[in-house]
């Protein structure tokens, strides 16, 4: 894989605005809890290898476990996840593949009772940023680690 464009060089004012709306969301409690499932969750289901490689990485530096990152693929199985982790990793997916009809009443009303109206908002605007992201890395094909430096990300150790 080559990668195509570098977005940041290329639209520098916009990619910049977007890293600044990425850093507004990063003060709220909500992300700073779930930002690592969420990231990693919505990276897979869209197949963005650069991101995937990325939130892994991110999230071993700020300590999470590694068999809950490899369990995130498999969350509905799994018993490493709290039900507020999971009712996250349900709005997720569902917002990341936007059901045909829109997101229905239960849907919303599991997430509520998980979630504030500001942290649902917070989330899902997180959401909304990583699908962004993805977007992105997927049609310029960012290579998986190839800012690793830049990021600090070579400080996991993987």
């Amino acid at each position: 894989m080559k990668a195509r464009v570098n977005y940041y060089q290329t639209s520098p004012k916009a990619a910049q605005k977007y890293i600044d709306f990425n850093m507004a969301l990063s003060q709220s409690d909500v992300i700073k809890e779930i930002k690592h499932l969420v990231t990693l969750r919505a990276s897979q289901l869209n197949g963005c290898a650069f991101c995937v490689d990325m939130h892994v990485k991110e999230a071993k530096i700020d300590g999470e476990r590694e068999l809950r990152l490899h369990h995130v693929a498999i969350w509905r199985e799994s018993a490493l996840f709290t039900p507020r982790e999971r009712a996250a990793l349900a709005w997720t997916e569902t917002l990341t593949r936007l059901p045909e009809h829109g997101v229905d009443d239960g849907t919303y009303d599991h997430a509520r009772s998980h979630f504030s109206e500001a942290e649902l908002s917070d989330l899902t605007f997180l959401i909304v940023a990583i699908n962004g992201w993805n977007r992105l890395s997927i049609a310029f094909q960012a290579i998986p680690g190839s800012a690793d430096k830049a990021f600090g990300l070579d400080k996991a150790g993987l």
